[in-house]
């Protein structure tokens, strides 16, 4: 099987990849111009190449999509640069819209798409409710999807964990609010294991899985895991009352160096965690990592 996939520089792009060759599919990464050869793939791999197009070029993603029988679409964007055009709208549907054209063109008969937990129609985050409209485009398409939403994604490289792991070395970690908020994080070894599974897995066609770690986690239990990964014996916690916090984060949210804005603050107050039952784990054979177990294998 020959697989098409877009997000392939990103966290877990890399581990896609990597999880893609390990079991023997050729891989066609989508590369924009002038960006090619730094993946920082093997180029000597058999099963992996590099195509050069644009997510919003369905020509160009048509040529680069010749031949292939799937397509992993992981593109998205968790914070939106407007001065730059890279909005929640033109990254999550117009281009989830031009990808599918693509696939539809040249004959690609399954469509594993990244959505994210949370994603609905009514929801109060423009993010959500654009990786909605998303998965509502991949469902009308026509051709046969798996859809996956993860919650939080972990592991070697990313973002969120390490920047946690950063305020946790602090003297005091601040939380806001009560942090009582629920999360569940996911290994990226596993998210990157069930979409290269629903690539051959009839059982999963046409579904959307809530994709989540063991267990549910509130956010002073993930930031006491991150302190016991690094060494630290307790992690000293100072609350910011939300009314405070928001106005903080309305006058800084226009700056790339602040760590958070209003949309992700309002994502992590409503919480993350699945509500499905486990199906996920039901439906496909992967390993259940805990939090604390996959976070001490790259932490320090």
């Amino acid at each position: 099987m020959k697989v098409f996939l877009t997000g392939a520089s990103g966290f877990v792009g890399k581990g896609m990849v990597a999880r893609l060759q390990a079991g023997g599919y050729h891989t066609v990464c989508l590369t924009r111009s002038g960006s090619e050869g730094k993946l920082g793939f093997d180029k000597n791999s058999p099963f992996i190449a590099e195509a050069t197009g644009d997510l919003f070029d369905t020509a160009s993603l048509e040529q680069a999509m010749q031949g292939c029988d799937a397509v992993i679409h992981l593109v998205g964007i968790i914070r939106e640069q407007t001065g730059k055009g890279v909005t929640f709208q033109r990254i999550h549907v117009e281009g989830t819209k031009n990808v599918l054209a693509a696939a539809k063109k040249v004959g690609v008969t399954r469509f594993i798409h990244m959505s994210a937990l949370g994603a609905r129609e009514n929801a109060t985050s423009a993010y959500h409710r654009t990786k909605y409209e998303a998965e509502q485009l991949v469902q009308a398409s026509g051709i046969p999807y798996v859809i996956f939403r993860p919650s939080v994604i972990f592991g070697p490289g990313d973002e969120f964990v390490n920047m946690l792991a950063d305020l946790v070395r602090l003297p005091v970690t601040p939380v806001i609010g009560n942090g009582s908020y629920p999360l569940q994080p996911v290994a990226r070894e596993t998210v990157a294991d069930v979409f290269v599974q629903a690539l051959t897995q009839d059982a999963s066609l046409n579904q959307v899985y809530e994709t989540g770690g063991p267990a549910p986690l509130t956010y002073v239990q993930i930031l006491d895991a991150i302190g016991t990964a690094i060494g630290k014996k307790s992690v000293r916690k100072i609350h910011i009352p939300l009314e405070l916090m928001k106005p903080v984060v309305n006058m800084m949210e226009g700056f790339s160096f602040f760590p958070i804005t209003n949309t992700q603050l309002t994502m992590l107050l409503e919480g993350n965690a699945c509500n499905d039952g486990g199906l996920l784990y039901q439906t496909f054979s992967t390993k259940k990592i805990p939090f604390h177990e996959g976070i001490a294998t790259y932490l320090r």
